[in-house]
């Protein structure tokens, strides 16, 4: 398992890993998944912005990624940022979430933020056991705010500081 900085070349694995939780869960609340070049250019602003966006390879193939951006674009939020980690499907169970975070935390603080917001699309228990993990504490939910697959949906925030920030 490698961890490192992701590169525009990277796009299409992520946008297949992403494709797959889009059609099959409620993690993301999209219901169309983004092509490769949409992955491409986002890659590319994320890393222009000096934010941090890392992928895990597995025997050199990407099997997931992590990324932080800004939590809302108003400037008052510039030291805010969200989360995002998804993992192939043949991949999850095996700690490379935890791997991840473990990477992105610093990384999001190197990047100057000082709070790390988690946004979980249909509560998934995985996804907030995985912050919890890292000392997320859940701060809200909103509840049927999403409906996927005829389903209707909860949102739930979870947030920790970073750099032992409050």
């Amino acid at each position: 398992m490698l961890i490192c900085p992701a590169d525009p070349d990277d796009a299409a694995p992520i946008a297949a890993i992403y494709a797959h939780h889009v059609l099959h869960g409620t993690a993301s609340f999209d219901t169309e998944p983004p092509d490769a070049d949409y992955w491409r250019t986002k890659i590319v602003d994320i890393i222009d912005r000096g934010w941090p966006f890392l992928v895990v390879k597995v025997n050199g193939a990407v099997v997931g990624y992590a990324y932080a951006t800004q939590f809302r674009d108003r400037p008052a939020y510039a030291e805010t940022c969200e989360n995002s980690i998804y993992i192939a499907p043949l991949y999850s169970g095996r700690g490379l979430g935890s791997a991840l975070m473990a990477a992105l935390l610093p990384a999001a603080s190197k990047a100057g933020f000082r709070q790390m917001i988690a946004v979980v699309g249909g509560g998934e228990p995985a996804s907030i056991a995985l912050h919890e993990k890292f000392g997320f504490k859940t701060t809200g939910r909103m509840h049927n705010v999403g409906r996927k697959f005829g389903r209707l949906l909860d949102t739930v925030y979870l947030q920790r500081g970073l750099d032992n920030q409050a």
